[in-house]
C-alpha cells in the first residue's frame, strides 16, 4: 500500500466503528501516526492490531466527547510528544431520536448538541494551534444532509450539523492567511451501525461499506487539496461552496 501520509500525524474521533474506524485503519497502513478517539475500548483496541500488522502507528484515546476537560487536555498532549498536528477528521457524532422538534426532551437536546457540537468546539479550540504549525494543516468534519434539507422529525440531526457547518466555515474563514485547510463532508448512505438505527427497513447490502467512503473522505486530507471552507458531496463528488 502507499505510504501517502508518511511522517503525518492524524487525529480520528469515533475511530472504534464505522467510517470513522476505516479512516483511521486507511491512514495508519498509509504512512501516518494515529490518535484514534472513541468510547469503545474494545473497538479500539482491534484497530491497534490492523494497523499494527499494516506497520503502521497508533496512539489509543478512549475517552468521551463529552469529557470536554479531557479534550482540552489533549492538545497539550499532542503538543508535548510531536509539537504538531496534520490532520484532524472529526467523525464522531450521534443521531438522537427522530421526534417531532417540541417533542423532544431537553435530556435528548442538550447530549446531541453536546457530542456533535460541543465538542467538535472544544477540539477545535484545542487543536487550532497544533494545525497551524503543520506544513499543511488539514481538518475535515462529517456533516449531513439534513442539515440542508431539514426533514420533519431529524431536527436533532438538522440543528446539530447546521451548526457543525456554520462553525467549520466560520474556522475556515479566520484561517484564510494560513496553511490551514478547513472542509466538511457529507459521505452520505452507508453501511454503518448509525444508519440502521435511523433507517431499520434499508437493505445495508444495498449502500456503500466504510470503507469505501472512507478511502474518498481521504482524499481531501491530503497536502494537495486547496479548498477550504467548503462541503464535499460524496455522492456527486463535488464541492459545494456556501
Amino acid at each position: 500500500m502507499q505510504k501517502d501520509f508518511e511522517g503525518q500525524v492524524a487525529l480520528v474521533t469515533g475511530a472504534s466503528r464505522g467510517i470513522g474506524y476505516q479512516i483511521a485503519k486507511q491512514l495508519g497502513a498509509r504512512g501516518a501516526h494515529v490518535i484514534a478517539l472513541a468510547r469503545t475500548v474494545g473497538g479500539l483496541e482491534d484497530l491497534d492490531d490492523e494497523i499494527k500488522s499494516a506497520g503502521g502507528q497508533t496512539t489509543l484515546v478512549p475517552l468521551d466527547l463529552m469529557d470536554f476537560d479531557a479534550l482540552d487536555r489533549l492538545g497539550a498532549a499532542i503538543f508535548e510528544r510531536w509539537k504538531k498536528l496534520d490532520i484532524l477528521v472529526g467523525n464522531a457524532g450521534m443521531l438522537g431520536v427522530l421526534s417531532p422538534v417540541g417533542h423532544i426532551s431537553p435530556k435528548d437536546f442538550e447530549k446531541v448538541m453536546a457530542v456533535n457540537v460541543t465538542a467538535n468546539w472544544r477540539l477545535i479550540r484545542s487543536l487550532d494551534p497544533l494545525l497551524r504549525q503543520s506544513d499543511a494543516g488539514r481538518a475535515v468534519f462529517l456533516t449531513s444532509t439534513q442539515a440542508d434539507t431539514c426533514t420533519a422529525f431529524w431536527g436533532l440531526q438538522s440543528t446539530s450539523k447546521a451548526a457543525v457547518e456554520a462553525m467549520a466555515r466560520t474556522w475556515a474563514n479566520e484561517s484564510l492567511k494560513t496553511s490551514l485547510k478547513i472542509n466538511l463532508v457529507d459521505p452520505g448512505p452507508t453501511r454503518t451501525g448509525l444508519r440502521a438505527k435511523a433507517m431499520p427497513g434499508e437493505i445495508p447490502e444495498n449502500l456503500p461499506a466504510p470503507s469505501v467512503v472512507a478511502e474518498d473522505i481521504l482524499e481531501l486530507v491530503k497536502p494537495d487539496v486547496l479548498e477550504t471552507g467548503k462541503l464535499y458531496d460524496r455522492l456527486s463528488g463535488e464541492w459545494i461552496s456556501p
